[in-house]
């Protein structure tokens, strides 16, 4: 399965480049938090070409690191989004907006 992110910063209308993003593995205690993959947005505020199977996972986004570094005080340190791979012969995308104080998410295509 394929996996891609792509993070905007709604409070610039812009893309959020520089955001550590990581993804992880959910799909039992024994490898809850299991880190499969790394990386950080483009200038963009894209990530793609990530792989996971089916199952449980997350993407964490550092967003206090991405905020500090431009001098912005911000409520989430970092936002995590859990989500469940069904068929992983489909690409998954999911998109962030974020803002200092607020963000939303979907699954993208």
């Amino acid at each position: 399965m394929s996996l891609s992110t792509h993070v905007l910063d709604a409070a610039l209308g812009r893309p959020a480049a520089g955001v550590a993003v990581r993804l992880e593995r959910l799909e039992s205690p024994e490898r809850d938090g299991e880190v499969l993959a790394e990386g950080v947005t483009d200038a963009d505020g894209r990530i793609a070409g990530w792989t996971c199977g089916a199952g449980d996972h997350r993407l964490v986004f550092e967003t206090g690191g991405y905020f500090a570094a431009r001098a912005v005080d911000a409520f989430y340190p970092r936002v995590s989004i859990d989500f469940t791979v069904a068929d992983p012969a489909e690409h998954h995308h999911v998109p962030l907006l974020l803002s200092p104080f607020a963000y939303s998410t979907y699954r993208g295509s």
